[in-house]
């Protein structure tokens, strides 16, 4: 049995490994090729650089308009998912609370929307918002993501808002709590995993999303960081170099979030997969 339980841990160890290999290597090469000469690049991209050239680093930071781009996707992130996370929880906890057949039917439907694809709704989604003067605005895109992001935090929530024992709310009202306050002071706390692993899909999501900020961001002093690395292709040559290092200043942020914050957003992940 020692010796079964001995292999399958060896076994364990050498799958983690190979799936470790396989998601850290492409992140490896970016690293390496951001700090090679564009011949080198394009002659052999998968070996060390011979020669270091950090200026594509201060290159990229010039032609991206750097900590420009980094404040629009910031700001476009973080209120999207505050503004998803809030919204989603009040809507779940109403369609659990007050459970009538128009509320029914109303869920139904948003969860309906979530297999519609962004492809079949987008260029009609551009047009309207055209003819309403609405494009090149960060907040017309803030609104767009709440919109598109709500029907499947809303179906997560809706699933946990259920757990929650309906006396705690109760006690809560009898104590003198009015509805808002008894959603803010227990409901909302109670909810704190399911909101943890909200916020980390949506941020992922939006922080790196390309095609919807493309439609809708013209001026380029609207574009978030991956619109940004944009830059870099002409109409008949690519400068690899610059762009390599654009992209590794592009995941830089989303990188030392998970370092500080991974302990918080495993145990988030976890404490609602237990639920």
């Amino acid at each position: 049995m020692q010796r079964f339980k001995k292999q399958t841990s060896w076994l364990t160890v050498i799958g983690l490994s190979v799936i470790l290999f396989v998601f850290i290597v492409p992140f490896v090469l970016l690293l390496f090729n951001s700090v090679k000469a564009n011949k080198d690049i394009t002659s052999s991209p998968l070996t060390l650089p011979t020669s270091f050239v950090f200026s594509n680093y201060s290159i990229a930071l010039d032609k991206m308009n750097y900590f420009h781009a980094f404040a629009n996707s910031v700001i476009i992130t973080l209120f999207s998912v505050l503004f998803i996370s809030l919204f989603a929880a009040m809507t779940a906890h109403y369609f659990v609370r007050y459970d009538t057949k128009f509320n029914q039917y109303t869920f139904l439907l948003m969860v309906a929307s979530m297999i519609i694809p962004f492809q079949a709704i987008m260029i009609p989604l551009v047009k309207i918002y055209g003819s309403l003067n609405m494009l090149n605005n960060k907040w017309a895109l803030i609104f767009m993501y709440i919109g598109f992001g709500c029907s499947l935090a809303i179906f997560i929530y809706h699933g946990f808002v259920k757990s929650i024992p309906k006396e705690l709310e109760e006690a809560a009202m009898i104590d003198g709590c009015t509805p808002t306050q008894t959603f803010f002071r227990i409901v909302f706390p109670v909810l704190m995993p399911t909101t943890a692993t909200i916020t980390i899909l949506n941020v992922l999501w939006i922080w790196n999303d390309f095609l919807l900020p493309s439609l809708v961001l013209v001026d380029p002093l609207q574009r978030t960081l991956p619109l940004s690395t944009f830059n870099f292709y002409g109409t008949y040559t690519v400068d690899y170099g610059p762009l390599m290092a654009s992209l590794v200043l592009s995941i830089f942020p989303v990188v030392i979030i998970y370092l500080f914050a991974q302990k918080y957003i495993i145990q988030g992940v976890m404490q609602g997969s237990v639920k």
